[in-house]
């Protein structure tokens, strides 16, 4: 609703209103154990989208790219499933062609030890690599 004149407009702010009523207050500062992120169950995700996304492929230069977006986008909706609520989630995948040259990464980032963390798999075959990193990071 804008109550403002043609000279003054006010922007409609109804939505966000409504939306602030419908969300709860909270000032938790650490996530409970049982909305902590889970390591092991995240890993667990990461293997079955590997595994059912590249199994029995060979490496296609062209359709790479398509792969490991695939892969990042089934990966975080299948992690959301687990509710880890007030975590902000990333997912990185590295996917390339295996010729027995080695692929080192390495990864900065500032965090809370005490509620942040990742997960990651590795996925090969004859023809294909494909490493995959979730990040879970507590939203204060």
């Amino acid at each position: 609703m804008n109550t403002g004149t043609d000279e003054d407009p006010l922007p409609d702010v109804s939505k966000f209103e409504e939306n602030q009523e419908e969300e709860s207050v909270s000032f938790q500062i650490r996530p409970c154990l049982a909305n902590k992120f889970k390591c092991e169950k995240v890993k667990e995700v990461i293997r079955e989208v590997l595994n059912e996304k590249l199994k029995g492929k060979t490496y296609d230069v062209a359709a790479a790219g398509q792969w490991s977006e695939e892969i990042a986008v089934m990966i975080k909706d299948r992690v959301k499933e687990l509710n880890y609520t007030r975590y902000k989630l990333m997912v990185q995948v590295v996917l390339g062609e295996q010729r027995g040259a080695g692929v080192v990464t390495a990864t900065r980032c500032l965090w809370d030890a005490d509620s942040d963390s990742y997960s990651s798999e590795i996925f090969t075959n004859d023809t294909i690599f494909c490493m995959a990193v979730v990040y879970g990071v507590f939203f204060y």
